[in-house]
């Protein structure tokens, strides 16, 4: 045990050696990363639009508009629901959104997701959950991640939002759940299709595997970007058929 110990000190000693000599750059920018978050530079993180109340009630979609600098110009008066959610209202309960997507928000998703930059999802996960302290309208029982179908996940390796599922879960003390929800058949790409487009691409894609726990409980959906809500919404269908009592959406970024 005593040789375990002194093993893992000289390690621990080495890296600080290490990341002494070598720092941690930024996967954004490739500048030296910040201190306590070195997968992100102090410029990148502060340049995150963070998006806030006023917002739409059901969906989050923020009740301003932001000029290219993130500084708000002007806005309306704020009601209940947004003209989205009142031409087609999506299933879940509320939705939620940690930023604007744009800018290093952008580029550092698009590192974590393609290029398999996973330490990423440590500062993308704590935007999470700075979004969670604005204020949910429930503690969730269970956190549970938007899945990938079995043939992407094996070719990225991995499924981020899984992995920011994970990061919220703990800061939030609750349990994250990765096989509750599946998604039972593969999908077209979202990004070039329309709204309409979207929700029928999307429509029986995913399926409850383990109902159990889910019975009169609060699900918190995690995932990446939110554009139209199709993809959230069909999960949060077929998980508050399985029994779920509230389905609340929570991702790192938002298109307006």
């Amino acid at each position: 045990m005593r040789r375990v110990r002194s093993m893992e000190h000289v390690a621990t000693v080495v890296r600080a050696a290490f990341d002494l000599l070598f720092p941690p750059l930024c996967l954004v920018c490739g500048q030296p990363g910040a201190a306590d978050r070195p997968s992100l530079c102090d410029a990148c993180w502060r340049s995150i639009v963070r998006l806030g109340p006023p917002w739409c009630a059901l969906c989050g979609r923020p009740f301003w508009i932001l000029d290219a600098a993130g500084a708000r110009l002007d806005g309306h008066a704020p009601a209940d629901l947004c003209g989205a959610c009142r031409r087609h209202r999506p299933a879940f309960t509320y939705g939620r959104s940690a930023t604007l997507y744009g800018g290093a928000v952008r580029e550092a998703l698009h590192a974590f997701k393609f290029s398999g930059k996973t330490a990423l999802a440590a500062p993308l996960g704590d935007l999470l959950h700075d979004a969670c302290a604005l204020g949910l309208p429930l503690a969730p029982h269970l956190v549970v991640p938007v899945p990938l179908h079995r043939g992407r996940e094996r070719e990225r390796g991995f499924n981020q939002a899984a992995l920011l599922a994970g990061r919220v879960a703990r800061r939030l003390g609750a349990p994250v759940a990765t096989r509750v929800l599946c998604r039972v058949r593969s999908t077209r790409a979202q990004a070039d299709l329309s709204g309409v487009e979207r929700r029928t691409n999307v429509r029986g894609a995913f399926a409850v595997r383990d109902r159990a726990g889910l019975a009169g409980r609060h699900v918190l959906l995690v995932d990446d970007v939110l554009t139209t809500g199709a993809t959230l919404s069909e999960c949060a269908r077929v998980l508050i058929d399985a029994g779920a009592l509230t389905v609340g959406a929570l991702t790192v970024a938002r298109v307006t």
